[in-house]
């Protein structure tokens, strides 16, 4: 056993068969690799990575697995999932999730076959668990899955605390320790005894307080959306292949991007890096646009068509006009024991605030079109007429 000090929760106790893989060179990388891809852009503190995220996903799904009395061998393969569960994710993290998903087909969770390769398959096996196994679980479709990911994850509440630590904003203060208590086995999974509502729904709030001002801040939106950009230039312009480039670490791909054959991803990675970022023209929510319709044209794809169009239509140099349609936020639920019931209802059913928060994300959704200073005007005029938004308050047309 190994303890690892940890900022946020402290003394870190890394088990034998967590050790075992902890130095690994598929673990290793996430070290390289932020948590919150562009958000330093934002808060100056926002640098912590991956690997430190799983390093207190494993700690709270080691404490969640002594709490419900596991056998020494599923408590090692959920620990050792939850140290690896994110190793599947690209440069800048959730940044480049888009081209894992549209070029690749697969997502940051379907990492079987890295886990395949040696010397991490080697490594699993060491510690007597099966690969397909582990797999399972980070992927969804083991029975213990809903730990690492699911209506009450460990790995949520990792993440909440930590960002709120590192950004220093406040609003993603979590009890872990009360939930953990709460958590009862199921046939299905995991679920929360009745004891644990209110801290289910200080996660929640959490979760709903931390997406504007954190996840989907309009800052974090614009780097984003000229990261990708930028990317999208560096492989329509170079031989590099989109599964190579999503192995790389930030600063390898950040290097690659500079240094790009493509003119405008060398342009836009020197604007990055600068922090020279482009400006909102339109920044709406969706009571101002055709919400049906645009959710149909959320790939990077078809939001560089739409950007064309407007550029046309402003008389401006596509490039500097980027689209950010971000999918709707997906409903918040939870299962919930209650105490002197058979089964399980939704949290919903015991606790009002649910459908009051999940009306709130829906409501902080925002579509952005973004491009220089000077041509914020024409620009804003291109795409009202493009996308037929409503004429935007003047809320959303501050200046950053």
């Amino acid at each position: 056993m190994k303890i690892i000090k940890d900022p946020v929760h402290g003394d870190v106790e890394v088990g034998e068969a967590a050790l075992t893989l902890l130095d690994s060179p598929l673990l290793q990388r996430l070290r390289h690799v932020r948590q919150l891809g562009f958000a330093s852009l934002v808060y100056p503190g926002a640098n912590h990575t991956r690997f430190e995220h799983c390093l207190g996903t494993m700690h709270l799904a080691s404490l969640l697995c002594r709490h419900l009395g596991l056998p020494r061998p599923d408590a090692d393969l959920i620990t050792v999932s939850a140290l690896l569960h994110d190793v599947g994710h690209g440069p800048f993290s959730h940044a480049s999730e888009t081209f894992m998903v549209e070029m690749m087909d697969r997502s940051h969770q379907d990492v079987g076959p890295l886990l395949r390769e040696e010397p991490t398959a080697g490594l699993i096996a060491r510690c007597g668990l099966d690969l397909e196994e582990v797999a399972a679980v980070i992927d969804g479709s083991h029975r213990y899955a809903g730990i690492i990911h699911g209506d009450l994850d460990v790995d949520r509440m990792d993440y909440l605390l930590r960002d709120a630590h590192y950004t220093g904003v406040p609003y993603g203060i979590v009890d872990a320790a009360r939930l953990i208590r709460s958590i009862v086995p199921t046939e299905n999974g995991i679920a929360l005894d009745q004891g644990g509502i209110n801290a289910a729904e200080s996660l929640l709030i959490a979760r709903t307080l931390m997406r504007p001002v954190v996840y989907y801040h309009h800052v974090s939106r614009i780097a984003t959306s000229m990261f990708h950009l930028a990317l999208l230039s560096h492989i329509e312009g170079s031989e590099d292949a989109v599964e190579d480039l999503m192995l790389m670490d930030d600063d390898a791909l950040f290097t690659r991007l500079l240094s790009s054959p493509d003119r405008t991803a060398r342009m836009l990675g020197r604007r990055l890096y600068g922090r020279e970022l482009y400006k909102r023209a339109v920044y709406v929510g969706r009571s101002q646009v055709n919400a049906a319709a645009v959710q149909g044209r959320t790939t990077v794809a078809e939001s560089r068509r739409i950007a064309a169009a407007i550029a046309g239509e402003a008389g401006v140099d596509e490039e500097t006009v980027l689209v950010d349609i971000p999918p709707f936020p997906s409903e918040m639920s939870m299962e919930v024991r209650v105490r002197g019931r058979d089964g399980l209802v939704g949290l919903e059913e015991v606790s009002p605030l649910l459908a009051t928060l999940n009306e709130t994300r829906r409501e902080q959704w925002r579509l952005g079109v973004y491009t220089l200073t000077g041509q914020r005007d024409e620009v804003e005029r291109a795409a009202v007429d493009v996308l037929h938004i409503k004429k935007p308050t003047r809320q959303y047309r501050l200046p950053i």
